[in-house]
């Protein structure tokens, strides 16, 4: 059942039952009001002709005659008028009794001087009368034969109105969804014409107050992530195709060339030793990819535990002296280390050590004396990490795009490189909850510093 229909429905459904409350209230307010005023009647009839029959001394036979030559007959009160002994004094009907007082009825009225009730259709109302010191029943009946039909043409009239009024209503309900809706509709027929090919596109936010508002512009939100990654999809496969030609082309013109004719043993090696250059740039890039996909993963996907941030720099050390035996690594401890808390922080450490062994490798690259330092100090709440070189440095127009997977500034004619290292760093980082700022002097070196939570923090 599609939403429209339901809330159409539910609007007839909620507005139905409080039109039947409302009904049943009407009609039962007025058949109890009916049935009041036509009791006081009863009541007031007895009471008038008790007054002809004693005070003014009307003969009952006139009473009777005036009984009998009212127009309806039929629905006209009938009185009764008794001794307190259950002697019957006056009756308006001489042949019919409608009502018959028993002894039962009797002691009823004279022990709580009235009483109300139906005899089939008709009401009874029957009371203690007073007059000269001498106490009478008197009885009073009939069929409220107007009040019935007037209560019966208000049945007929609420069952009709309420008809009509569903009737109403649904047509109203089905406008009033079709109007609410309307913004969902034109939203999804909007939506259908966004492809891959024209993320570009957003829908309308409308008034951004309202729910559909805040569902407009939570989906465009969704788009501009979508078009952002399509971007960066599209200029990492880009960028990776070319890194990959790149060498694989020279490779390829190497191994030609070496073919096309013999050549003496030492042009072979250093055809042999121009490939291996270009397969590690291969091994490299193909490191760096895999490092990047696995710092993309979803953060709960990835196991964390508490890490000391000192023992991930000293493994980070050994690696990258392992393979690079011109580099220097320093690692200087800014403060004594009293709590392991106070350098230790939660976090994955493969990843953090693929970030740390990318900026040391990135200080001793760029720098004459192939050397970095690394510097560990903490506060109350945070441990920090201080990398810095004495390199070639950064100017001021590039520092800023450092962190852009791919970008290779003017001092890539100083070290060779892929352009993704920063960019990882920087990912693992702040997908461990840290931060990495950078400051530079071109001629002067670099620092990056980076600051975490520590366990004292989380605790």
């Amino acid at each position: 059942m599609k939403i429209r229909t339901r809330l159409t429905l539910l609007f007839t459904s909620l507005v139905a039952a409080l039109l039947i409350v409302f009904a049943l209230s009407v009609y039962y307010d007025s058949s109890m009001s009916r049935e009041e005023e036509y009791f006081k009647r009863l009541k007031q009839q007895g009471v008038t002709k008790a007054n002809l029959l004693f005070d003014t001394k009307v003969p009952p036979e006139v009473l009777q005659l005036i009984y009998k030559k009212a127009p309806d007959s039929l629905f006209q009160e009938e009185v009764a008028i008794y001794d307190s002994n259950l002697n019957l004094l006056y009756r308006d009907a001489v042949k019919v009794e409608k009502i018959k007082a028993t002894k039962g009825m009797s002691d009823s009225i004279l022990s709580h001087n009235e009483i109300r009730f139906y005899l089939g259709k008709f009401q009874v109302v029957g009371f203690l009368y007073a007059h000269n010191n001498n106490r009478y029943i008197i009885t009073s009946s009939a069929m409220d034969g107007y009040g019935l039909i007037k209560q019966a043409e208000l049945r007929n009239t609420l069952i009709i109105a309420f008809l009509g009024a569903i009737i109403l209503i649904l047509f109203v309900g089905r406008f009033l969804a079709m109007k609410a809706l309307e913004p969902v509709s034109t939203l999804v027929e909007k939506v259908k014409s966004i492809t891959a090919t024209n993320l570009d596109l957003r829908v309308d936010e409308g008034n951004r107050k309202d729910e559909i508002a805040a569902l407009a512009i939570t989906f465009n939100e969704m788009l501009d992530r979508l078009e952002k990654s399509f971007e960066a999809q599209k200029h990492f496969v880009s960028n990776i195709s070319h890194e990959l030609r790149t060498p694989l082309t020279a490779m390829l013109a190497e191994m030609q060339l070496t073919l096309h004719k013999e050549r003496e043993i030492k042009a072979y090696q250093e055809t042999i030793g121009r490939i291996v250059s270009d397969t590690r740039k291969l091994i490299r890039l193909s490191n760096s990819l895999l490092d990047l996909a696995k710092a993309n993963y979803d953060q709960t996907e990835i196991a964390f535990k508490p890490i000391r941030v000192d023992e991930v720099l000293l493994d980070a050390r050994n690696d990258v002296l392992n393979h690079n035996l011109e580099f220097k690594i320093n690692i200087v401890f800014e403060k004594e280390i009293d709590t392991d808390s106070y350098i230790s922080i939660y976090g994955n450490e493969y990843l953090l050590k693929v970030a740390f062994i990318n900026l040391m490798e990135n200080g001793c690259k760029f720098s004459h004396s192939k050397q970095s330092t690394v510097a560990i100090s903490y506060t109350e709440e945070q441990v920090m990490i201080n990398f810095s070189d004495n390199g070639v440095g950064i100017n001021n127009k590039e520092i800023n795009h450092i962190f852009t997977p791919f970008y290779r500034g003017s001092n890539k004619k100083f070290a060779d490189g892929n352009g993704i290292g920063l960019f990882l760093a920087q990912k693992i980082i702040h997908l461990h909850g840290g931060s990495i700022e950078v400051a530079s002097q071109e001629g002067e070196g670099t620092i990056f510093m980076i600051q975490f939570d520590h366990l004292q923090e989380k605790e």
